[in-house]
């Protein structure tokens, strides 16, 4: 049976949507508690799923196998009336290129079309990691909360960063041409990100904010500016709910 990690809307709060959580290499459903807790306190469904496997070309194409798994966590994560929508998949790293990928395939029979996604630390073609333990958590984070989770659980796989990616799925990542609303989230200190791609990117979709966190690294969702980017996620699930119209804007400004 397939395990999960569920944060709750506050008792009493009406929920206000189901956000799936999709880990990077190497990381574990811990990796995102945090996280989780900080949505969920925001009345939102919070289930973090296992990270993909994406060591192999997946001969149905890239995100087919993802898709089944995906779906299955979001079935059973509904309420008596159904899937609280709106729908959100979160992705870090080659969880976010699964998301993207997948994205490819949604609205086929059988597979659920998501309301929006976000996708935080894209890696870019000529990503490549760092050997050491130390020198991995540098290119993460600089959060000393975020690297004692991570050197602590003894699930996480250390040196992951380096495992390679198939060719297919970063082409169907960050070619896909997805209508879905879509965040892209980057720490401008991120070795491991393609900015120019990631602009492309952006430009090309629809519907596409791309959102550069100032000083973080690829773990942007769990780095030193955490709450920034919780705030900025909740803020675009905010917008979502109204048709992407900013609930806040700034009429004047001195910085």
């Amino acid at each position: 049976m397939t395990e999960y990690t569920d944060h709750h809307a506050p008792e009493g709060l009406r929920t206000r949507g189901t956000i799936i959580v999709v880990p990077g290499r190497g990381e574990t459903r811990a990796t995102y508690t945090r996280f989780g807790r900080r949505l969920a306190a925001d009345a939102y469904r919070v289930r973090v799923i296992d990270a993909p496997d994406v060591s192999a070309d997946d001969p149905a194409g890239p995100g087919a196998a993802f898709g089944g798994l995906l779906t299955e966590a979001v079935e059973s994560a509904a309420a008596e009336d159904g899937v609280i929508r709106p729908l959100v998949l979160v992705g870090a790293d080659s969880g976010a290129l699964a998301i993207a990928a997948f994205l490819g395939r949604a609205g086929q029979a059988g597979v659920r079309q998501p309301d929006a996604v976000v996708l935080a630390g894209l890696p870019g073609r000529a990503a490549t990691a760092p050997g050491t333990w130390e020198d991995e958590l540098d290119v993460r984070t600089s959060c000393p909360t975020h690297r004692g989770t991570l050197t602590r659980d003894p699930r996480v796989r250390r040196g992951s960063l380096g495992d390679p990616i198939p060719d297919a799925l970063l082409t169907a990542a960050h070619e896909n041409e997805a209508a879905v609303p879509a965040l892209l989230l980057v720490g401008d200190a991120d070795p491991l990100a393609d900015r120019g791609a990631l602009g492309r990117a952006a430009k090309s979709l629809p519907r596409a904010r791309l959102a550069v966190v100032r000083g973080a690294h690829h773990d942007v969702l769990n780095d030193l500016q955490h709450r920034s980017v919780a705030a900025e996620v909740v803020t675009f699930l905010e917008a979502l709910r109204d048709g992407l119209t900013p609930v806040v804007t700034v009429e004047a400004s001195a910085w």
